[in-house]
């Protein structure tokens, strides 16, 4: 009888593969996309910037500066892109943050309150982050948006 119970037991606590949770991920295809449509934008805004792309761990996936970006925009683009990844929204969310006098928020970690990165998105599932740094804000959050766009097929 015991044997039965430990024999069910073991039988109900073992799990087969194809009963993990399927997680979906940032595909290199789909790196190329956003990245190819932000540098599109880009370019139709006549505007050099660093565009980056992380996973949701905040990992580069992509980075690539423009001719005349400046070089402080290689960081700039990694924090953004960072942020919206780690906190799954926009990275002008925390500069109105600070603007509205939260300035604690500013010991967050990756927390980074300049436009330009938004969350890379699917089914409520956070793949990552997307940003561009190098023109005005909004400039730089409408390259990311064209990088969203094509992915999500807007």
């Amino acid at each position: 009888m015991l044997r039965a119970v430990a024999i069910m037991l073991i039988s109900a606590m073992t799990m087969q593969a194809s009963d993990l949770p399927s997680k979906k991920y940032l595909s290199l295809a789909a790196v190329k996309t956003m990245a190819a449509a932000s540098e599109a934008k880009a370019k139709e805004l006549n505007v050099s910037v660093t565009i980056c792309i992380v996973d949701e761990s905040g990992n580069l996936l992509f980075l690539e500066k423009g001719d005349t970006a400046s070089l402080n925009t290689i960081q700039f683009a990694q924090k953004k892109a960072r942020h919206a990844a780690f906190y799954g929204s926009p990275s002008k969310n925390a500069a109105d943050t600070v603007k509205n006098g939260s300035v604690e928020a500013l010991a967050f970690p990756e927390f980074f309150p300049n436009q330009g990165g938004l969350p890379i998105k699917l089914d409520g599932q956070i793949l990552g982050g997307i940003s561009a740094s190098g023109a005005k804000s909004e400039i730089d959050e409408q390259i990311a948006q064209a990088g969203l766009d094509a992915l999500l097929k807007k």
